[in-house]
């Protein structure tokens, strides 16, 4: 009877123990040098808690349209349109001009069959001047042909009677964009007396990579960078994305890596997803992993947890302002907010279709009470069992005796 009692007290105990371990890897602070900050050392428990900073929403039918982002719409650039109207091209170090005398051939050095017109034509030096002959060298760059067809034809007309003065650029080197990234043909384009703005210069480079971002392009123009929607522009007709483009401009088309969300929890196919071109719902984020595991998931608890982004300089000064907020007793910013779909009614995945999804959001679907229950079970039925053998194995013993 002894050993029996013994035999129990050993079994609760093991019992207990085993229920306070959790699967998985694990990691002690024990004898570790645990770094606290100030205010989490004067705050104590309570600013620790990440609870406190998390804000969380319903997604219902009458709520979901509050997150939806604003859908772009066609509009108009009628900016962009005056200024390709007034566009004029400014002659710069290496063009190649075609200057034309008519009826003064010997003033004309002809292409001939053998060279082209940028080979016969006047190239325009590093200090941006040109040699003619009677009139010598002749300043260009920075001018347009009809400046420069003007000037030229003033000062031929002390050796020559009216002269009729014709001029064209042969080669335009002097001024180029460069289209880097996800293009398929990556490299510059040459700036020409025909303007080129942005959609121009992604076309001419034979368009987007399959893996580009289209959504987030850049244009570095003086050291300044502006994001640009091509999504906006080429898919919905937001032609306020567009710019003309300008000599040392570079367009820059990331690649789609940062356009990721994390599915997780009590799915088919827990994995990383990518957001497409043309975006991703919270219902195709489920659909991508199979659907939520109709076994062990609790419906009500399909949630998207988004972080919100802090801005670094505001963060630097709320350190510095620490003192300050604890003596408001103000609380510490939120962190993220989760946003919680009940597809218990599997018609609300509706309601998903309207939720968008957005990078680095983390879809996690949580496991149902009786699945939390059987996880806890099974891992307490080998030392159930063990233990019970045990126990027979000792009442045979006694018996025995």
């Amino acid at each position: 009877m002894e050993l029996t009692t013994k035999t129990l007290s050993i079994l609760l105990s093991s019992v207990l123990l085993a229920g306070c371990t959790m699967p998985g890897s694990h990691i002690s602070l024990g004898g570790k040098n645990v770094v606290q900050s100030d205010s989490e050392s004067d705050s104590g428990q309570a600013e620790n808690d990440i609870s406190s900073r998390v804000n969380v929403y319903s997604l219902t039918p009458n709520t979901v349209t509050q997150f939806k982002k604003e859908q772009v719409t066609s509009r108009n650039n009628p900016e962009l349109d005056e200024t390709i109207a007034k566009y004029q091209y400014f002659i710069g170090p290496g063009d190649i001009l075609n200057i034309t005398i008519w009826d003064h051939p010997e003033l004309t050095i002809p292409a001939g069959s053998y060279r082209s017109s940028s080979e016969s034509g006047n190239w325009v030096h590093s200090d941006g001047t040109i040699f003619y002959p009677y009139i010598g060298t002749v300043k260009v760059a920075g001018k347009t042909v009809t400046q420069i067809r003007d000037e030229i034809a003033r000062r031929l007309a002390k050796y020559i009677e009216s002269p009729q003065v014709d001029v064209n650029v042969a080669a335009f080197r002097a001024q180029k964009a460069y289209v880097t990234g996800e293009i398929n043909t990556p490299g510059q384009q040459p700036i020409t007396n025909v303007p080129l703005t942005i959609l121009d210069a992604i076309n001419r480079s034979g368009g987007l990579a399959p893996n580009a971002d289209w959504r987030n392009i850049t244009l570095t123009r003086n050291g300044q960078e502006e994001t640009i929607s091509l999504y906006a522009l080429m898919q919905r007709g937001d032609l306020t994305q567009n710019r003309l483009l300008k000599n040392g401009d570079i367009i820059h088309v990331p690649r789609n890596d940062g356009q990721k969300v994390f599915v997780m929890g009590e799915v088919n196919e827990p994995k990383l997803l990518k957001i497409d071109r043309s975006g991703m719902s919270l219902t195709e984020a489920l659909s991508s992993v199979g659907g939520i595991n109709e076994l062990e998931a609790d419906a009500t608890g399909v949630f998207v947890i988004r972080g919100i982004k802090q801005n670094v300089q505001n963060t630097q000064t709320e350190q510095a302002m620490a003192t300050h907020d604890n003596a408001d007793n103000q609380p510490p910013p939120p962190i993220a907010n989760i946003y919680q779909l009940n597809i218990k009614d599997a018609t609300a995945l509706v309601i998903g279709t309207e939720f968008d999804m957005q990078p680095y959001d983390i879809v996690y679907v949580t496991a149902a009470p009786i699945t939390r229950w059987n996880r806890v079970v099974r891992q307490l039925l080998p030392t159930i069992t063990g233990f019970n053998n045990l126990s027979e194995g000792l009442n045979y013993y006694m018996d025995l005796k």
